[in-house]
């Protein structure tokens, strides 16, 4: 299983997206507070449809809180592997070998993972490659492309791997 953090997000479209995207995976979203909008049923819901309600979310009231909180019944988010997505990174997120339990976190749209926070876990900064002259990807498609690697490399949990085609 593996964990998305959102700290700060702006847009409850990428918020729909990221959190059905999370049930789909059987992966947990954690939203760290303050968030760019009122979450809603109907802001939510609109992107999530009906996967919202089968959604494993955990709220922060901020980057603190979230650190030394035992959402999970274990030890404190301060003893995860936690790897930060930023457009300023040097390694690539195909770098890492993720394992279960991981903490991948995601800026907000309009300034990504304060720069302090990226100073002090430099070492787990990845990014995803992309054109010299652009600034960034949309954010729900960040956290398709960074999960499903991470996914990938673990043989997908126990996740479906085979469908069915009708009137083969």
């Amino acid at each position: 299983m593996i964990n998305i953090v959102l700290h700060e997000p702006e847009k409850p479209d990428n918020v729909g997206n990221i959190g059905r995207t999370c049930v789909c995976t059987d992966s947990f979203l954690h939203l760290i507070y303050p968030i760019g909008f009122q979450m809603t049923k109907s802001k939510i819901h609109h992107a999530g449809l009906d996967y919202w309600e089968r959604l494993k979310l955990f709220l922060y009231d901020d980057y603190d809180d979230f650190l030394i909180k035992n959402d999970l019944g274990k030890e404190n988010n301060k003893k995860k592997r936690i790897f930060f997505a930023t457009t300023k990174a040097e390694k690539c997120y195909t770098d890492i070998k993720y394992e279960d339990g991981d903490y991948i976190m995601f800026g907000k749209e309009s300034a990504g993972i304060p720069e302090k926070i990226l100073k002090e876990n430099y070492d787990n900064c990845i990014r995803i490659p992309m054109a010299k002259s652009e600034r960034s990807l949309n954010l729900s498609n960040s956290v398709a492309i960074v999960l499903y690697e991470a996914l990938r490399q673990n043989n997908f949990f126990e996740m479906e791997k085979k469908g069915c085609l009708h009137n083969k």
